[in-house]
């Protein structure tokens, strides 16, 4: 059984600061909708608040209309701020009781040769279960699976699973497997919360039972945790460390009830060594596939971008039965950016761009006999 991750990074539409021509030019972006996200949720917005607001909404392109490059501010009812002439703008919303609307990145078709190379990787893999993260929803990916695979000389996956979480933006973690691997029992964790309240996970921590061709069952739980490229660091690594404690307690709850078989695989977007993920890779029997003999990096440690050491964020921990049946495995870059001075890895002749990569991560593999 060949089982992988995948990070997408959407498949038709993507948040159009996220094409920029690299991750340093939409990170302040990113940084002050996030800020601004967290003010405007607020029960009540305080004076220093709603001056606050106010430099962000310029910030981002908003001053003179609800709708900049990157960002749409969608006013539903209520009045959250007015615009004199003389230039500016006034919060004279009290707290988020007093307006109904929303804050949007926007969004832009996928540039096609980007989407074929995501085909391109999604068949080059040729693997039997496939962790999918960052899709839009499950008719988009089985449209995906569809059509565009096949374009590009690709099999179509036999089945498709997806579990709307608990992102806006629709970012959402599937399983796509081929025939002869059924899905069976699945279960949802988009409702567990944390003592204050708020989702846990800020997509899903979705559990997916696949059968094999050999009769084994296989617990696939896939991941994505919060990001570290925008909102503050310590909240950031606060929500991570829950997010990685949660799905410690989950596994081990599933190893007491007699599962073997256990794989948490995806983006966690923090590197081994982090403290937020010390729960899954210091304080669990989970084994990181990286560190199997028989797993091939390609010459360097990472997953994301550029692939350094600090890049590491893609993962397939699997439970000591699985790992000791580990076969072989690899990180597969052949869609990804590979810099320039000099270029890192072969990529597809129609990667001839940074907007061409089919993700700015690697896919990631493992081969085990189960």
């Amino acid at each position: 059984m060949r089982l992988a991750a995948f990070n997408v990074e959407n498949l038709f539409d993507r948040a159009r600061v996220m094409n920029l021509d690299s991750w340093d030019d939409g990170r302040p972006i990113l940084e002050r909708f996030a800020a601004l996200s967290l003010l405007l949720g607020e029960i009540v917005y305080s004076p220093e608040q709603k001056r606050k607001m106010a430099e962000l909404l310029i910030e981002l392109g908003l001053e003179k209309k609800d709708q900049s490059r990157f960002v749409i501010l969608r006013r539903n009812r209520g009045k959250l701020l007015r615009r004199p002439k003389e230039g500016g703008i006034e919060i004279i919303a009290n707290g988020r009781a007093d307006w109904a609307g929303s804050l949007e990145l926007r969004d832009e078709p996928i540039d096609e040769d980007a989407m074929r190379n995501t085909a391109r990787v999604m068949s080059d893999i040729q693997t039997d279960i496939l962790g999918v993260v960052e899709a839009e929803d499950r008719p988009g990916l089985a449209m995906f699976n569809a059509k565009i695979l096949p374009a590009v000389g690709g099999i179509p996956f036999r089945h498709i699973m997806l579990i709307d979480g608990n992102d806006e933006r629709g970012i959402d973690v599937g399983i796509m497997t081929r025939e002869g691997f059924p899905i069976g029992e699945l279960r949802s964790h988009v409702d567990d919360r944390l003592p204050n309240g708020s989702p846990v996970f800020s997509r899903d921590c979705p559990e997916y039972t696949v059968t094999t061709p050999m009769g084994n069952k296989v617990i696939v739980m896939v991941n994505h945790f919060k990001s570290k490229g925008y909102g503050g660091q310590a909240a950031s690594d606060a929500r991570r460390k829950a997010q990685a404690e949660r799905v410690r307690e989950i596994y081990q709850g599933l190893v007491t009830d007699g599962c073997e078989f256990v794989a948490v695989i995806g983006d966690l977007n923090d590197t081994p060594d982090s403290d937020p993920l010390r729960p899954l890779i210091a304080n669990s029997d989970l084994k990181d596939v990286f560190q199997h003999p028989a797993f091939d990096d390609g010459g360097y440690p990472g997953t994301f971008n550029l692939c350094n050491a600090s890049d590491k964020f893609d993962y397939i921990l699997l439970s000591p039965a699985l790992f000791q049946r580990v076969k072989g495995g690899g990180v597969f870059r052949q869609g990804m950016w590979p810099g320039v001075r000099p270029r890192r890895w072969d990529t597809y002749p129609e990667l001839r761009k940074r907007n061409d990569a089919a993700s700015d991560h690697a896919a990631i593999w493992v081969d085990i006999d189960v």
